[in-house]
């Protein structure tokens, strides 16, 4: 019996493997975020949700230390990174440690060169702007060197485009480009955004998603909608 139109039965039952580093044979230049945060017991504060991986010719394997920048751990933030999410050569997360106190005549932080410095004002009194976390929603896109700043909510379905400096939230299914970046086109719109947010796909069996590919790459919402109506 064939499948109903929009969604195929898979030929195959090798999924891929969510926990496997590289993914695709014989290159090590793309590893999943997952098992490689996983491998890394001493980084506590960053996720990454299933099949999102991270491409690097050069440094894949060292995308916590060269791409996660600033993680002292000093703000208590976390950076999230959903699933299904493709992150390209060289993209960086500047985590809130970065962030110098502003409050008073000097951003100089006094206290981390140890000694008297330290002694005159302890770092945990410096008035740090308020950490949030750096949240990357499902299904994201980030182009070649973008650099996404602390804080930032980066929606589902978001595109954001090589060398874009992102210091504002993303809408859901937003393209931004730019320095700072700035909303460029939206994939869907507002309405339509939040019904494939409402599907939630990303969080779908593995069994499901791949037989429902051909809705996803190729069909509309309607088509991704008849596809979760069927199971």
């Amino acid at each position: 019996m064939a499948a109903p139109q929009g969604e195929a039965e898979p030929m195959r039952q090798d999924f891929p493997d969510p926990d496997l580093l590289h993914p695709i044979p014989a290159t090590p230049r793309v590893v999943q975020l997952a098992p490689l945060i996983a491998s890394q017991d001493a980084v506590a504060n960053v996720s990454a949700g299933r099949f999102s991986y991270y491409d690097d010719p050069e440094h894949a394997t060292g995308f916590l230390a060269r791409n996660v920048l600033y993680n002292f751990g000093f703000s208590g933030a976390r950076l999230e990174i959903g699933s299904f999410c493709a992150i390209a050569t060289g993209a960086r997360f500047v985590m809130p440690d970065a962030m110098h106190a502003m409050g008073g005549v000097s951003t100089f932080p006094f206290a981390i060169l140890g000694g008297a410095f330290a002694a005159g004002l302890d770092l945990g009194a410096y008035p740090f702007p308020q950490a949030r976390d750096t949240v990357i929603g499902h299904d994201v896109w980030i182009g070649m060197e973008a650099l996404v700043m602390p804080g930032v909510r980066i929606g589902h379905g978001a595109v954001v485009a090589a060398r874009a400096v992102v210091t504002q939230d993303v809408p859901d299914y937003a393209v931004v480009a730019g320095n700072p970046a700035r909303v460029v086109r939206r994939r869907f719109p507002e309405d339509e955004a939040a019904r494939l947010v409402a599907l939630g796909w990303w969080d779908w069996p593995v069994q499901r998603i791949a037989a429902a590919i051909p809705a996803l790459v190729q069909g509309g919402i309607a088509a991704l909608e008849r596809a979760a109506a069927r199971h």
